[in-house]
């Protein structure tokens, strides 16, 4: 199936989610996100500030913050990505497409996180990922040296048996939804708990 197709049935079925659904799916995924070995690790934390129904980050950035962790959320700038150090969620404003992006200055360089959470449209286990279209994550991530553990957050549904591949695609070292948590063999570093 193409990549318009699987999008549009996607972002369709994620819209009509009910609210109580949406809440509760999105709190068992991110439990399950910082049991991980890679999470619980991490010193910088790359994380997204979910619109249309995306898996909700609110704990993790608690979690995140109680446990000393670094918090950095991406800014749209031009084309590209810009990743800013947030301490409280009154540092973050309305931005590009509508998305609350971080209003300060303290830029973190992509090369200095050590734990990516990132959103899209569709993942498959193999670390494939299908975002929005814009291509704004690859173009941050690819080919990014010694760069931190990419994990893909979505809802079950969304995880896919295969996706359709582009060469600079960014794949994920680590998928986690409400039910499982896959290591994609992409990083021999990433290593995590199932509980």
């Amino acid at each position: 199936m193409p990549k318009h197709s699987i999008r549009e049935n996607m972002l369709a079925t994620r819209k009509h989610m009910a609210a109580a659904t949406c809440l509760s799916t999105s709190l068992r995924a991110q439990e399950r996100l910082v049991l991980t070995d890679s999470f619980r690790a991490a010193r910088t934390i790359g994380l997204y500030s979910p619109v249309m129904n995306e898996v909700f980050t609110e704990m993790i950035f608690e979690v995140a913050c109680r446990d000393n962790k670094v918090v950095v959320y991406p800014r749209v700038l031009g084309g590209d990505l810009q990743f800013v150090h947030v301490q409280n969620k009154h540092e973050m404003g309305k931005g590009a497409f509508g998305i609350l992006e971080p209003t300060g200055q303290d830029i973190c360089p992509a090369s200095a996180v050590d734990f990516f959470i990132i959103p899209g449209v569709a993942f498959d286990v193999s670390g494939h990922r299908l975002g929005y279209g814009k291509g704004f994550y690859d173009r941050a991530l690819h080919g990014l040296p010694d760069r931190g553990v990419l994990a893909g957050l979505c809802f079950d549904f969304q995880l896919l048996p295969q996706l359709p591949v582009e060469e600079h695609d960014v794949q994920m070292d680590l998928i986690v939804t409400e039910r499982r948590a896959i290591d994609t063999g992409k990083r021999s570093a990433v290593r995590h708990s199932f509980t």
